[in-house]
């Protein structure tokens, strides 16, 4: 593999079973239209038990970046990014799931953005609709896409999320990295708050990806199951970060009974307004994993 110059940026990809979706992930990273000889890519399998690590090393042949490949058993999302994190060379981490796929200008736009505003610590790109989205799916992105639509080149208080965003190195190192005691997700809710206490900014910046949803509400169940079991551990390390509350079920219902409403004036889609019951759906899930984490809290050596 050919290599030139010191990386500006360095595209981390964290994965885990994701055969089906990683090789159009890495196809957008090779189409684009930033310079390759100032990208790596740093590739850590958080222990798949499918094929994925199998894709990644038929597509490496192909590419004209530095790659490194990392794999180990099941570490969770926490260690496998600090992995990144620890071994990249550039300036900046753009972090890219196995089910994302970024648009031919995001490296180039996420870059410009970050040379632009020096004090910004994590830019969030800003997400589209997927082209093949079943209904789950797309009820699924709408709360994604309508704020993104709406705070473009604005600071953003709320959750950003990890995949998509583009990360200052000195920003993370200068907050210790990520936390590799979360198995589950949820890593980038303890990371933002760290880094907006440190003084740091956040923004959503130009650069434009997708990302694949859960399709069916068996894989929505299995997400939020697995996002409150990782919030738990980060709200039991900071209790200031969620209001408990405010994740409950009966909550979830009214936030996606008013959320109809404001999406349907942007998006024009009936549709939207099934999200009560999308929302109540998964936090229903969310507030079952995080019970499902605090009853393992309770035994011995929980983190």
């Amino acid at each position: 593999m050919k290599y030139g110059a010191k990386p500006l940026v360095t595209i981390g990809v964290c994965v885990r079973n994701c055969e089906s979706s990683v090789g159009e992930a890495i196809e957008s990273i090779i189409c684009q239209d930033f310079p390759h000889n100032l990208m790596e890519i740093i590739f850590v399998d958080d222990g798949s038990e499918d094929a994925t690590l199998s894709v990644i090393r038929d597509l490496v042949d192909s590419m004209d970046f530095d790659v490194k490949i990392f794999s180990d058993e099941w570490r969770g999302l926490g260690f496998v990014r600090q992995v990144v994190v620890k071994n990249a060379r550039g300036k900046y981490i753009i972090w890219v799931d196995g089910d994302m796929v970024l648009s031919r200008e995001h490296v180039r736009k996420q870059v410009e953005f970050m040379e632009k505003n020096p004090n910004v610590a994590i830019a969030k790109g800003r997400y589209a609709f997927c082209s093949d989205e079943s209904l789950v799916a797309f009820l699924e992105d709408i709360p994604y896409v309508v704020p993104h639509h709406k705070h473009e080149g604005r600071p953003l208080e709320k959750l950003l999320g990890t995949g998509g965003a583009v990360y200052r190195v000195e920003a993370i190192k200068d907050i210790g990295g990520f936390d590799s005691q979360i198995r589950g997700a949820a890593e980038d809710v303890d990371v933002e708050h760290r880094i907006r206490d440190a003084g740091w900014k956040i923004f959503v910046s130009p650069a434009v990806f997708s990302e694949k949803r859960p399709r069916t509400w068996r894989d929505l169940w299995a997400k939020y199951i697995w996002y409150g079991y990782g919030m738990h551990y980060v709200i039991h390390k900071n209790r200031s970060i969620e209001k408990l509350y405010e994740m409950s079920p009966p909550a979830a219902l009214l936030e996606g009974f008013l959320y109809s409403i404001k999406a349907y004036k942007v998006i024009q889609r009936k549709t939207t307004f099934l999200l009560p019951i999308h929302f109540f759906f998964k936090m229903t899930a969310w507030s079952l994993g995080y019970l499902k984490s605090h009853l393992e809290s309770q035994k011995p050596n929980y983190g």
